[in-house]
């Protein structure tokens, strides 16, 4: 997992965050000021740092800067109490990633945390393009085929100008790696990169995370706040799914493109921002626009270079390259040897529909990877973790209905006609969900991250479910659960 730097000068802090981030399976460094915060940046280069503002010595301030000179994609999240809002705020615009109020609950430190991380991993671990296909990347976009030599072509052309781009494509297709490449090769791949899914943050929220807001600004805003796009000045914001934006906060991404400057919420002067904004969506904006759903001139700004990313079924000649990428992946990240598939698995695969595409394919490889115990993958491995409903069988021969399966229909059967709740559905979709949910966190030794990460499920969903079915979570590592 990841190296967290806590700066605090105050022991029982620094004692709390080791305590509770190790149960998360990061690795915790502390330091007791700014200097010794700088020093431990030198020689470890964190992840992450969680630094206070008030410091004896060298103000947090101070260190931020130093370490932002030092690592300028190093996320750092300040913590200030009331007093000090205004010099946290001043960070922000510097450059770290957000702040929080001392006193702070648990669950929004590790929820924010989790945030900075991805952000960081996102600005520093190199996308590569058109990988070979034992490329020891990390993160990596594969693929040989026409379709996608098209996209490499785009990404090339793209990267190094400031043209605002629209992302196209089908969910799972690799839309935010796309993104992340074209950052990597711009002229502002030393400066921040930001993620905003516009669906993930309730419509609410969306504009004063996107533009900030006053002090006054609307209840509960106690203090000035910067957003993400201020925040991100002479970097990159990504705007996922923006097809999906409220049409209400489109009429202000539509004033950034055209006159480069935010208002914050309450507030009544424009600041000026330099920022690329590229854009991605699965939504057919020329509907939206024919039906109202989206302005017509923001459109046209957005899609100054469009670039279309193919589904996985236009591009089956694809599936050997990326199946043996995902098993390399995730044999790494396992720890364990990749072992390899036999060639039936290819034979399934290419009768997938892959409605989720790429991403669908790394799922299944991930979860028959975890339960294939180091044999080489085969047929019956894939055919368990599938979604049957999207499989293609074979047409005579098959064995789809062995193993659990008839055992489970008639324990549903019975329980069905056993029953009068007026929620029978949802009482046995939480009997499962319960199960599932235990298994993945058996899986993970009690490790939520990951465990939501098999799932597919934010971490703040997986802890309400853990919550919902009562779950008691035994864990590899001491310490206090969360």
């Amino acid at each position: 997992m990841a190296r967290i730097l806590i700066v605090d000068d105050d022991p029982q802090l620094r004692l709390s965050f080791q305590k509770i981030l190790s149960v998360e399976g990061h690795n915790v460094l502390t330091a007791n000021s700014g200097e010794a915060g700088i020093a431990v940046v030198k020689e470890s280069m964190p992840d992450l740092v969680v630094m206070d503002v008030r410091m004896p010595g060298m103000s947090g301030l101070k260190a931020f800067e130093i370490m932002h000179g030092i690592n300028p994609k190093l996320p750092v999240i300040i913590m200030t109490a009331f007093g000090t809002t205004e010099t946290a705020i001043e960070a922000t615009k510097m450059g770290a990633f957000d702040y929080v109020l001392k006193p702070f609950e648990v669950p929004d430190i590790l929820d924010l945390i989790d945030k900075a991380l991805q952000a960081g991993r996102f600005m520093r671990a190199q996308v590569e393009v058109n990988a070979p296909p034992k490329a020891m990347a990390q993160d990596a976009i594969v693929g040989q085929s026409a379709p996608m030599q098209e996209v490499y072509k785009a990404i090339g052309r793209a990267a190094p100008t400031d043209a605002t781009i629209l992302i196209r494509g089908e969910s799972g297709t690799g839309k935010e790696l796309v993104a992340r490449a074209i950052f990597q090769h711009s002229l502002r791949a030393d400066k921040p990169f930001l993620v905003i899914n516009c669906v993930a943050i309730p419509e609410t929220l969306l504009e004063s995370e996107l533009f900030g807001y006053e002090k006054g600004a609307f209840t509960g805003a106690v203090s000035r706040r910067v957003g993400k796009i201020e925040q991100a000045h002479q970097g990159t914001v990504f705007l996922d799914e923006i097809g999906d934006m409220p049409y209400s906060i489109q009429a202000k991404i539509l004033r950034l493109l055209q006159e480069r400057s935010i208002e914050r919420l309450g507030g009544r002067q424009p600041i000026p921002v330099d920022v690329r904004i590229i854009a991605a969506t699965n939504r057919d904006l020329e509907a939206a626009v024919a039906d109202g759903r989206f302005r017509e001139d923001l459109y046209y700004r957005l899609k100054v270079v469009s670039l279309n990313l193919p589904p996985l079924r236009e591009r089956i000649e694809d599936l050997p390259l990326l199946t043996d990428y995902f098993l390399q992946k995730f044999s790494r990240e396992m720890g364990v040897v990749d072992p390899g598939r036999s060639d039936a698995v290819l034979q399934i695969f290419k009768r997938n529909k892959w409605p989720g595409n790429v991403r669908e394919l790394s799922n299944t490889i991930q979860k028959a990877l975890i339960f294939s115990q180091g044999a080489p993958l085969t047929e019956e491995d894939i055919i368990r973790t599938m979604d049957e409903n999207h499989l293609v069988r074979k047409p005579a021969g098959t064995t789809a209905s062995e193993g659990f399966e008839p055992e489970l229909r008639q324990w549903v059967h019975r329980t069905i006609l056993a029953s009068d709740q007026a929620n029978l559905f949802d009482s046995i979709m939480d009997y499962f969900g319960g199960i599932v949910t235990r298994e993945a966190l058996t899986i993970t030794q009690g490790n939520r991250t990951q465990a939501a990460k098999i799932l597919g499920l934010s971490r703040p969903t997986l802890l309400s479910r853990i919550e919902k079915y009562g779950l008691k979570i035994h864990t590899g590592v001491k310490g206090p659960e969360d």
